[in-house]
């Protein structure tokens, strides 16, 4: 009996995107399968079916070796693959790697710092996902200061794009002289769309920096800008590893 497997899982395993981007190369109808346009919801036999993304054939029995590597993200270069307009994108970052990767999440144009790539489908899905509530710890250097009043709004939540963020960590790690900046480390366990400069504006606060520090409990540690390394075994398991079914989290814990 064949073993069908939803579309965008078999794309995912095999290294074409996230299944996220799966989904999205689907219901823009670039995937086709046995020659028909393939619908979202379609199950195939990997080692049966014919499917294409574009004019690429995808098979289910050729797996790529699958890699793990943590990208420190420049500022000024895009979380993509290519684009259009020839800007520099993280693929030029990492083109002596011999397999196809893709980010596992985005870090906007502006913003710098740990960006995970990987070719595995099921790792990038488990770490994306809402519901799993992986930390993501950024440091944020924003004007003016802060007051006491501005933290206990961004971390008990803010309204930003019509809805409420989740409880935030948020630490103040040094003020200037002039009291015009500070700068904080901030932990979010959601992954909206500039997610941490919305939050700061929604309470007065502009954003003059953005780095991402560390996910999941792994960090970027001395990993230097527009370098990347593998992650280790250790790494990726603890990535890979369920939610503290605890709600509660500390910022200390986790630097």
């Amino acid at each position: 009996m064949a073993q069908l497997v939803r579309l965008q899982k078999m794309l995912a395993d095999c290294g074409v995107a996230s299944r996220r981007k799966s989904e999205e190369l689907i219901a823009a109808g670039r995937v086709r399968v046995n020659g028909k346009v393939a619908q979202i919801g379609d199950k195939v036999d990997p080692r049966r079916d014919k499917v294409y993304v574009g004019k690429r054939r995808v098979t289910g029995t050729a797996k790529p070796k699958v890699r793990y590597i943590m990208l420190n993200k420049p500022r000024g270069v895009l979380t993509t693959m290519s684009d259009e307009r020839g800007r520099k994108c993280v693929a030029d970052l990492i083109k002596d790697i011999d397999v196809r990767l893709y980010p596992v999440g985005r870090l906007d144009r502006d913003s710098e710092g740990m960006l995970l790539m990987t070719n595995d489908g099921e790792f990038a899905n488990h770490v994306m996902h809402p519901k799993k509530h992986v930390n993501k710890v950024y440091r944020v250097t924003v004007r003016p200061n802060i007051n006491d009043e501005q933290v206990a709004k961004l971390e008990s939540g803010v309204v930003i794009d019509g809805r409420k963020t989740a409880p935030a960590q948020v630490r103040v790690v040094s003020r200037d002289k002039d009291n015009e900046r500070c700068i904080l480390e901030i932990v979010i366990r959601e992954g909206r769309n500039r997610q941490i400069r919305k939050m700061c504006d929604a309470v007065g606060l502009e954003v003059a920096r953005l780095k991402r520090i560390a996910i999941g409990g792994v960090k970027l540690g001395k990993l230097r800008s527009g370098m990347y390394r593998d992650l280790t075994d250790i790494e990726v398991r603890k990535l890979s590893a369920d939610p503290n079914p605890n709600p509660d989290f500390d910022i200390e814990s986790l630097m």
